[in-house]
């Protein structure tokens, strides 16, 4: 349920802290009667022409009345936000209610000093999501001519702006729902920011190592020392008040002894002293934290308010952190070469972005893509995840062109809402790989905090398809994929062909690859490589490009056992000019191999082969660092696996991917008003189910009809109850059950008279009086047809979830289900449909008739944008829904309202808290 300020009340749940334009942080909040000082301070360090642009006149002070008035709100009526950095305030926004309840005049003041930073975008956006808290629609606004800046904040935000001149002033006026602009606007904002800020830590112009140690072993020695071997390009401080010199080098007691501006800060210090550290470098204006300290997963409760604490000072600083408990960052860029991380050496620069959380995991994410030579252009080890997390590094590598794959181990997501429309943007021009624990959500990794899920299984397994992630089990596989889409062609389809120096083993690999959904187009099992080098690998490139020539063909294994005289390097040379001359993906196994891939990657220095039609890719003609060599295996069942991972991605991008569109005939704004009606009956975080009037009512805003039924206590209004609604009837119990359950007495159909009613009535009583003789109902008989269930619920991990399955023994034995995230495109929509195992019958199945799916899709897509517009619905279920060969019929529509879970993708930037 969304919250509603109370008069007077502090609505804390309005706090956030967000990412500035430049990538600095800072806080948001309402105001408050203490502010009254700040305010003050604030006003008498603007400028004359701030004050005389906000006011339309000069004041050199404010009075103690309009102190008053600005800081002491209803937070109703008249709303106040503040953003703050170091405590001083930098901004004000504030909204007063017209004499029409649904507009308000909406006014800001930001601080000379940082204008320009998209302080006053951020405000308009926090405002009217406040605005529309409070059932305000509409803001107005008077802005003089000469304040472009202002008049830019209004015009770039995406809303459809009326502008009028009258009296030398410009009077402003919009909407503020938010519309599909709006959102891009928002959205565009926030990648532009959150990049920024991530750009910042993994570019810093200078570092001070804190906690440097002398003492071999220790987090600080080997932070400081990696740093310097790594040959970062910046200037490097180290700070101890123990010692005057570390690493060769002269060592500072505190930062604030440091000559010369610091950027970002390595944190390796005792638990108890972090938080004093942390302010330190807030007062020497450090820009981001990297806190390699742990301790805080190991304090319980305790230390995850602490952790919170900090993060909140860091940001009101703002200083971005990493950690606490981060193994550390790379970026192996020469204009960079920083390592400050506990890997002893800096990466082989490559193209594939790394993510962990932990740091056991990235050391293993490390160890792994060292041992197959798998170049990286950056890794972040977000330790607890407290602030910096994948979300930030996929805006990162969005924009980043040293980067052309990426890959995230997961142990828990902050924001999957976010997380799914971020990686969906990402996946579209850059292969996303995610290796995800399944304890997520139900045991959560020591320091990590998130909320619970309540989704059924595997829908968020569906949300990451759903969003081209390509969704592999560990940090093996996870590598696997990564070898064979950073820095090579994606195959163009499913057709493979298969080369080998074994019959037997060519045949393995051609059965896998049937079985990862692969079409092999040929095989070639009897590759002679036994006659000696020169003849040998003059005839492998033969029947190589023969295989990758045919139009027919869109990517080659070739799976070989050890030949006298050959060795791996100068096989996969052979293969790796093949690959870059045809511009399409080869992966070798080597069977019988010891990891082949540290002699296979990093052979040849070709460069980079033009990505398929439509497809991500590197431009033309450009390098990319770690476009070299092929993927190569020590298994067939690896590199088959791999493979197939890249042709479901590479199908997924060319894929007409569609539009989320609103259906026809839909009225949102009645519905919401309905919505908020029937919230007044909802105390605390109870649920309220509706009843068959209110339901329908509902549904009808979306133009779903649910088949009526009528109820009664007796045989002759059971009678009068059919004769409205006509005959023939079906009676049932109301019982959710029973209702469904013909087997058990708990339906009759097709009843076609009055007789027949009160036979049905008696016999449908004495079965189920053993289950507590529920009450029954009349309703229409509905036309024959396939039963289907829908169903939509708000997760408070997730959001909203919809899910779909054929009625019966399908969803309730075997648990046949398809899951979807909203908002869904057409194409999501199609696919939804035909996800579920047992979709085949509505589609001929056994010779009976198709239904009519387009009547499917269009209940569907009307139901997750229901659903996607009101978080406040925490459950919609039709069950069953009758899909016939013309149309379709709901027989039974359950609805409850009141989910006290607030989404947490909504329509205002915040970090995650």
């Amino acid at each position: 349920m969304v919250e509603q300020p109370v008069d007077g009340v502090y609505p804390e749940y309005w706090e956030a802290d967000v990412v500035l334009r430049d990538g600095g942080t800072a806080h948001l909040r309402p105001i408050h009667p203490a502010d009254a000082d700040a305010v003050q301070l604030f006003h008498t360090g603007q400028s004359q022409n701030s004050v005389y642009m906000r006011f339309f006149a000069y004041k050199a002070r404010l009075s103690s009345r309009e102190l008053k008035r600005f800081t002491e709100v209803d937070y109703r009526d008249r709303v106040a936000l503040v953003i703050t950095i170091g405590g001083a305030i930098v901004g004000i926004g504030r909204y007063d209610r017209l004499d029409d309840p649904t507009d308000a005049e909406v006014a800001f003041n930001i601080a000379d000093a940082h204008q320009g930073r998209g302080i006053g975008s951020i405000l308009l956006e926090h405002l009217a999501a406040a605005a529309r808290d409070n059932g305000i629609r509409r803001f107005t606004a008077e802005v003089l001519p000469e304040n472009r800046k202002m008049l830019m904040v209004f015009s770039d935000a995406g809303y459809d702006v009326q502008r009028h001149f009258d009296d030398g002033v410009i009077s402003l006026e919009f909407t503020i729902d938010p519309t599909e602009k709006s959102l891009a606007v928002m959205e565009a904002r926030e990648h532009r920011a959150d990049a920024r800020s991530v750009r910042d830590l993994l570019t810093p112009s200078s570092i001070a190592v804190i906690g440097a140690s002398r003492t071999w072993g220790t987090v600080g020695y080997q932070l400081l020392e990696h740093i310097i071997e790594g040959g970062f390009t910046g200037p490097v401080y180290a700070i101890n008040p123990e010692a005057l010199e570390l690493a060769g080098m002269m060592s500072f007691g505190s930062l604030a002894d440091v000559p010369e501006p610091v950027q970002l800060a390595v944190i390796a210090v005792p638990y108890e002293q972090v938080d004093s550290v942390v302010s330190e470098c807030a007062a020497a204006g450090v820009k981001g934290l990297v806190i390699a300290s742990a301790g805080f997963a190991d304090d319980g409760e305790r230390g995850l308010a602490r952790q919170r604490a900090l993060v909140r000072n860091a940001r009101s600083f703002g200083m971005r952190v990493i950690g606490p408990a981060s193994l550390g960052i790379v970026n192996t860029h020469p204009d960079v070469s920083l390592n400050a991380s506990m890997a002893p050496t800096l990466p082989a620069r490559g193209s594939l972005g790394l993510f962990s959380q932990s740091a056991a995991i990235g050391i293993a994410l490390y160890a792994a893509s060292s041992r197959r030579s798998l170049g990286l252009s950056s890794f972040l080890s977000a330790g607890n995840r407290a602030d910096v997390s994948g979300n930030d590094m996929m805006q990162f590598w969005e924009d980043d062109a040293d980067t052309t794959a990426v890959g995230l181990y997961l142990e828990s997501i902050g924001n999957p809402r976010k997380f799914s429309r971020l990686a969906r943007r990402l996946a579209r021009t850059k292969p996303v790989i995610v290796a995800k624990s399944d304890s997520m959500g139900l045991q959560l990794p020591p320091g990590h905090a998130v909320r619970t899920t309540q989704a059924p299984a595997g829908a968020l397994d569906a949300m990451l398809r759903q969003s081209g992630v390509i969704r592999v089990q560990t940090v093996e596989q996870l590598l696997d994929v990564a070898e064979v889409v950073a820095g090579h062609s994606l195959p163009r389809g499913p057709r493979v062909a298969v080369i080998s120096n074994s019959r037997a083993l060519g045949l393995v690999v051609a059965d896998s690859a049937a079985v990862h959904g692969l079409e092999v187009d040929r095989m070639i099992p009897d590759v002679d490589l036994d006659q000696g080098m020169s003849l040998a690998l003059p005839a492998l490139r033969a029947v190589l490009d023969q295989a990758l020539d045919a139009r027919t063909v869109d990517s080659v294994v070739v799976a070989l056992i050890p030949a006298r005289g050959l060795t791996v390097e100068k096989i996969a040379a052979v293969l790796a000019e093949a690959a870059v001359a045809a511009g399409k993906p080869v992966v070798a196994a080597f069977t019988g191999i010891l990891d082949p891939a540290i002699h296979v990657e990093g052979i040849l220095g070709a460069a980079a082969p033009a990505a398929a039609p439509g497809g991500p890719g590197p431009a033309e003609g450009a390098e990319v660092p770690g476009a070299r060599g092929i993927p190569g295996f020590s298994n067939a069942g690896s590199a088959v696996s791999a493979l197939a991972s890249a042709v479901n991605y590479s199908q997924w991008v060319d894929r007409d991917h569609g539009v989320f569109e609103e259906p026809e005939g839909c009225r949102v704004e009645e519905a919401r008003a309905e919505v908020e009606q029937l919230l007044v009956k909802v105390t605390g975080e109870q649920l309220l189910a509706l009843d068959q009037t209110q339901t329908a009512s509902l549904l009808g805003h979306y133009g779903i009809t649910v088949l009526p039924s009528m109820g009664f206590d007796t045989a002759d209004q059971a009678i009068a109850a059919a004769e409205t609604l006509g005959w023939p009837v079906v009676l049932k119990t109301t019982d959710p059950g029973l209702r469904h359950r013909l087997d058990l007495g708990g339906v009759r159909l097709d009843i076609e008279d009055a007789e027949a009613l009160r036979r049905d009535i008696t016999t449908t009583r004495r079965a189920l009086a053993g289950y507590g003789s529920p009450s029954l109902e009349v309703q229409s008989m509905a036309p024959v047809g396939q039963a289907c269930v829908m169903r939509a619920i708000e997760d408070p991990l997730l959001g909203p979830v919809v899910s779909f399955g054929m009625a019966g023994d399908a969803v309730n034995l075997l648990d046949d289900w398809a899951h979807r995230v909203p908002p869904l495109s057409g194409s999501d929509v199609r696919d939804f449909i035909r996800a579920p195992r047992a979709s085949k019958k509505l589609f001929g199945y056994q010779g009976l008739p198709s239904v009519d799916v387009a009547a499917l899709e269009d209940l569907v897509a009307r139901l997750t944008f229901l659903k996607d517009t009101h978080p406040e619905i925490a459950l919609v279920e039709f069950n069953p829904v009758l899909a016939g060969t013309d149309g379709l019929a709901i027989l039974a529509a359950d609805i409850k309202i009141g989910n006290p879970a607030r989404r947490t993708d909504s329509a205002r930037r915040a970090m995650r808290g």
